[in-house]
């Protein structure tokens, strides 16, 4: 335990960040770092308790409790391997995981939990000052080759923990920059992307070769693959976008949240490229589509922009400030969450059903919606019920609209089609989570590809489950975690 009395003396504290007006000027990160002295109170918060809600929360089982004691200690290297131990990327998430972790603690019971995610943060953010991010190489190769389609969490995750263990491996992403969803679908004021350029150059000396502007399935047949490579793993992600199959949906200035996003990333990165009038939020009346994290990343897009207005919507209900800790603890609570990108200014509408888009016939300037009700039917399952009467109906400016509603599936491209892989009943490739086998022969496959959109840390966890899977398929035994 880092101090038996810390919890008691020590209130938790947030990192604070620039002020809203400042950040917004910008695509930088705006989280300030803590102190040392407020970094070790935050440490010496945590409790060690006999069951580590927290470790158990999160989806790769990092040792929180240990490395927060460590911290609190200043024995910064150590700390550092037990975050590496179960994490191969902690700049990743503690950046863009919502942290389970934290509303599984002990002392969120009482609305203050660890501070965790800062914590991680602190440690790794530490280990790349001090240059102690060194390549793990394994000199003792197996002459076994392995194909990873898709960079994104992932795909990087596996191909690290199968160079570690000595194969040959080589990364073939669709894209021109490594990273998939991390590098074009996460703002940079969230996670700039020099994050991912270092790891990348850990993983080239580690002995991971990549392949970028490479499609497998078009550019590269995937029997091509099937005849160089040992085992192939598929990594691909789910970036079908949910659509909105209404009227008006084809007027310009409707668009996927991930088209707009993407687009503004390439500027970042420094791209040339011609922001098109209809994807461009400056000056415009923007209404964003969907309540989550996607949504909140266009939002925050969309000031920097320098949009005139932004409005999201959502289908469900406005949750509740507060939950019940009593029915809820240790899970992840529904609970009305607000992001940074809502502080630097948007209008929130929930419980409302988008019924056309409308305009000119050519660009959409506003939008029909509809208010609704959420009920039980007969079968107790939840129902939507639209309101009547003249003030049921509503009309807002729209000069761009963002579909942020999540993501249904893998795109059913060329790979997909042609390769015989079988699918789910969600349309997922089909695979279990214990060996993560398909139907095709040495083919593998991880991440949102197999179990649809989720989190980050989903993406690693099955990453590195996926190698150990791999590892064993090619060695008859493995040492790699599981």
């Amino acid at each position: 335990m880092a101090k038996i009395t810390g919890f008691l003396e020590y209130d938790r504290a947030d990192n604070k960040s620039l002020a809203p007006k400042t950040r917004v000027k910008n695509f930088d990160e705006f989280v300030l770092p803590f102190t040392e002295k407020t970094l070790n109170e935050q440490a010496s918060r945590c409790m060690d308790c006999g069951i580590p809600y927290c470790h158990n929360s999160c989806p790769i089982n990092n040792i929180i409790p240990e490395w927060n004691s460590l911290v609190y200690e200043k024995d910064w290297k150590v700390a550092l391997n037990v975050l590496h131990a179960t994490n191969n990327f902690p700049e990743f998430t503690s950046r863009i995981c919502p942290a389970p972790c934290e509303a599984a603690c002990t002392l969120n019971i009482d609305d203050s939990p660890v501070a965790i995610k800062s914590i991680e943060r602190s440690i790794i953010d530490k280990a790349f000052e001090k240059g102690w991010l060194v390549p793990e190489i394994n000199n003792s190769k197996t002459n076994k080759k392995v194909a990873v389609v898709g960079s994104g969490p992932a795909g990087l995750a596996c191909s690290q923990q199968l160079a570690r263990a000595g194969h040959y491996v080589k990364v073939f992403e669709k894209n021109d920059r490594i990273g998939g969803l991390l590098r074009y679908g996460i703002p940079n004021f969230k996670m700039e992307k020099h994050l991912i350029d270092k790891r990348v150059d850990q993983m080239k000396q580690e002995g991971v070769f990549f392949e970028c502007n490479s499609k497998i399935g078009e550019d590269v047949p995937i029997k091509n693959l099937l005849k160089d490579f040992d085992a192939i793993i598929l990594a691909c992600g789910s970036e079908q976008p949910r659509d909105l199959n209404i009227p008006g949906r084809d007027l310009k200035g409707v668009n996927f949240a991930m088209e707009f996003l993407t687009r503004q990333n390439k500027i970042c990165e420094g791209d040339n490229i011609i922001l098109e009038p209809e994807f461009s939020a400056k000056n415009k009346h923007v209404v964003v589509i969907g309540g989550g994290d996607t949504g909140s990343d266009c939002i925050g897009t969309s000031n920097r922009q320098g949009a005139k207005s932004i409005t999201q919507l959502e289908i469900l209900e406005k949750p509740p400030e507060k939950e019940n800790k009593m029915l809820t603890w240790p899970d992840w609570p529904l609970k009305l969450r607000t992001s940074s990108s809502h502080e630097e200014g948007a209008d929130r509408n929930w419980s409302v059903s988008t019924k056309s888009f409308d305009g000119d016939g050519e660009k959409v300037n506003s939008l029909t919606l509809k208010k609704i009700k959420w009920k039980k039917n007969k079968n107790g399952k939840m129902e939507i019920t639209e309101q009547q009467g003249k003030d049921s109906e509503l009309k807002i400016k729209a000069d761009l609209v963002l579909l942020a509603m999540g993501f249904v599936h893998p795109i059913k491209d060329k790979l997909i089609q042609d390769s015989g892989l079988e699918l789910d009943e969600r349309g997922n490739v089909k695979a279990n989570d214990n060996d993560y086998k398909t139907n095709l022969k040495k083919v593998f496959v991880s991440g949102d590809m197999r179990r649809g959109q989720s989190l980050v840390v989903w993406a690693i966890r099955e990453g590195r489950q996926v190698a150990h899977n791999v590892d064993k398929f090619l060695m008859g035994k493995s040492d790699l975690p599981f």
